[in-house]
């Protein structure tokens, strides 16, 4: 019965999509916006306890209002926010889907690069930066949900783009503690993150899209590599908030981290696909630090690794206005523990108007757990929504 009602719904709203633009020939601002929702089934382990708390429920993921702006040739700015997050806990920073997404200006009058100053995104994996809307799933790759490394963060960005659009080359500075930024604060050291990132294709601009809806008649690829990098001093070695993020504690802990991977896409004939990778070096400061596991520094050389890939594939069915795509991804939080997490994924997307309305469907199997992670109590997960952009 829960199913016939949200099909109902969904009938019943996907026609409904608009923008709105308001200009005087050189101020020209467009306001646009996103609602969508799901219903959540899970199969529980048997031994799970609590079975009443989160199993089976439908949820608003998002309710966004974007505002974009442009101020003659060089200025644009543009203000994205999920009024849906106001009614969540704001203690815990949801690095996948936070509240506040957008906040920034960009100035292009400068001759060799662009200049951006404030929040978002920062230019650090290509699964990443993909918009949300253009995926058939509802949930990224746990590699880059920004448990491992921060999506957003407070700074300034540099990027330019050459040779028709093909190289696109960014650098930047940022405050380093990705969403937690926010708040306001840092560690005494004032110390930052600097981030890097420059990717190429043939034989076209190849743009920030997971799926090729335009079925392109000859092959297109693009290859990627980025960078990123901070040293910290946190006080009590950073293990409490304001300065604690992510639920795994890697985004910002006491001492250096260094994080780099590599990404490569490609699209023809309605195929696309894409394989990423990322690696992380972590240094703590204090040989005591939680991230060493208790181990002698004879044993870790004061050191620890995490990391994982994910692994994409996918189809448009042209004539059906149908997505289908499959994925699978591994995460080792920690290589001084033994276990690492593999996890399977498929989805089905289709497009009632475009991606301004599209119905998703997305299944989880966790073929592995990782040893180093709480214990999930489920084991495959069903969701099914609609994504409606006011666009």
């Amino acid at each position: 019965m829960r199913l016939v009602t949200l099909c109902i719904f969904l009938v019943a709203i996907s026609k409904a999509a608009a923008q709105l633009t308001i200009t005087n020939g050189v101020h020209n601002i467009e306001i646009s916006g996103a609602i969508t929702g799901y219903y959540n089934y899970r199969v529980l382990k048997p031994d799970a306890t609590n079975q009443n708390m989160n199993k089976n429920r439908f949820r608003l993921r998002d309710a966004q209002i974007q505002i974009e702006g442009r101020i003659g040739r060089d200025w644009a700015y543009e203000f994205q926010y999920d009024i849906a997050d106001l009614s969540q806990n704001q203690s815990v920073i949801d690095g996948e889907n936070p509240g506040l997404m957008d906040a920034y200006v960009q100035y292009k009058g400068v001759p060799y690069f662009d200049i951006m100053l404030g929040f978002g995104k920062t230019p650090y994996s290509r699964n990443s930066m993909v918009p949300f809307i253009y995926s058939p799933y509802w949930q990224r790759a746990q590699i880059v949900r920004g448990e491992v490394f921060s999506r957003r963060d407070v700074g300034l960005t540099l990027s330019q783009s050459y040779w028709k659009q093909r190289v696109n080359v960014y650098a930047g500075v940022y405050n380093g503690l990705g969403e937690v930024s926010l708040r306001g604060d840092n560690d005494a050291t004032g110390s930052a993150e600097f981030i890097s990132r420059v990717d190429f294709a043939y034989p076209a601009r190849y743009r920030y899209r997971e799926i090729d809806d335009r079925h392109v008649p000859i092959p297109m690829f693009q290859v990627g590599a980025n960078g990123r990098y901070t040293k910290r001093h946190l006080p009590e070695g950073g293990t409490f908030p304001p300065f604690a993020s992510g639920e795994f504690g890697l985004n910002v802990f006491d001492g250096q981290r260094y994080v780099y991977g590599f990404d490569v896409a490609f699209m023809y004939k309605g195929f696309s696909g894409t394989f990423e990778i990322h690696q992380l070096h972590g240094r703590p400061r204090l040989d005591t630090h939680p991230l060493l596991q208790g181990l002698p520094v004879e044993q870790t050389q004061g050191y620890f690794l995490a990391g994982g890939w994910v692994s994409q594939l996918n189809y448009f069915i042209k004539s059906w206005k149908t997505i289908v795509s499959v994925r699978y991804e591994q995460l080792d939080l920690n290589d001084l523990i033994s276990g690492n997490s593999e996890r399977f994924s498929c989805a089905v997307a289709y497009q009632l108007n475009g991606y301004n309305s599209m119905i998703k469907f997305q299944y989880f199997n966790i073929v592995k757990e990782d040893s180093n992670m709480d214990a999930l109590r489920w084991t495959e997960q069903f969701r099914i929504g609609l994504q409606l952009l006011f666009k």
